[in-house]
C-alpha cells in the first residue's frame, strides 16, 4: 500500500487509537453518566480498528469486504448519530465520537468513509484467474 493508501491507513489507525482511548476513559471514568454515547465511542473505536487492519489486508482473500462493510457501517453510524445528535441533542448525554458528525475531531469521521469508500472503489481486487475446468 502506498501513496494515499497509506495516509488512509494512517488516518484509520489514528482514529482507532483516538477513539479507543476516549471510549476508555468514558467508561472507566462515568460510564454511568452516558451508557448510550460512551458505547457508541466503543463502537467507533471497534469499526475504526476492524477499518484500518480491513484496509492494510485488502488485498488478501475476504478482507476486501470487511474493509467494505466497515467502512459503510461507519459512514452510516457516523450519519444517524450526527443527526439524531443535532436533532434531539439530549439523546447522548454527551458527546460520542460521531456526534454531530464528529466535530470534536474536526469532522474527519465525516468525511474519512467517503474517502474510504472512493479508495476501495479505485482499488478493487483483481477477479482470481478462472481454473481449468472438464475438458470435452
Amino acid at each position: 500500500m502506498r501513496g494515499v493508501g497509506r495516509v488512509l491507513v494512517i488516518v484509520y489507525a489514528v482514529m482507532a487509537l483516538g477513539a479507543t482511548g476516549r471510549s476508555f476513559v468514558q467508561i472507566v471514568r462515568s460510564f454511568d453518566e452516558a451508557p448510550v454515547a460512551y458505547t457508541l465511542s466503543a463502537a467507533s473505536a471497534v469499526v475504526y480498528i476492524v477499518a484500518t487492519l480491513a484496509l492494510i489486508l485488502s488485498g488478501r482473500s475476504g478482507w476486501y469486504r470487511i474493509a467494505w462493510t466497515a467502512i459503510v457501517f461507519e459512514m452510516i453510524g457516523v450519519l444517524v448519530v450526527g443527526t439524531l445528535s443535532l436533532v434531539d441533542p439530549g439523546l447522548f448525554q454527551h458527546p460520542t465520537v460521531w456526534s454531530v458528525y464528529g466535530i470534536g475531531y474536526v469532522f474527519i469521521p465525516l468525511f474519512l468513509p467517503m474517502a474510504g469508500l472512493w479508495w476501495l472503489v479505485k482499488h478493487r481486487p483483481a477477479a482470481p484467474a478462472p481454473t481449468g475446468g472438464a475438458r470435452a
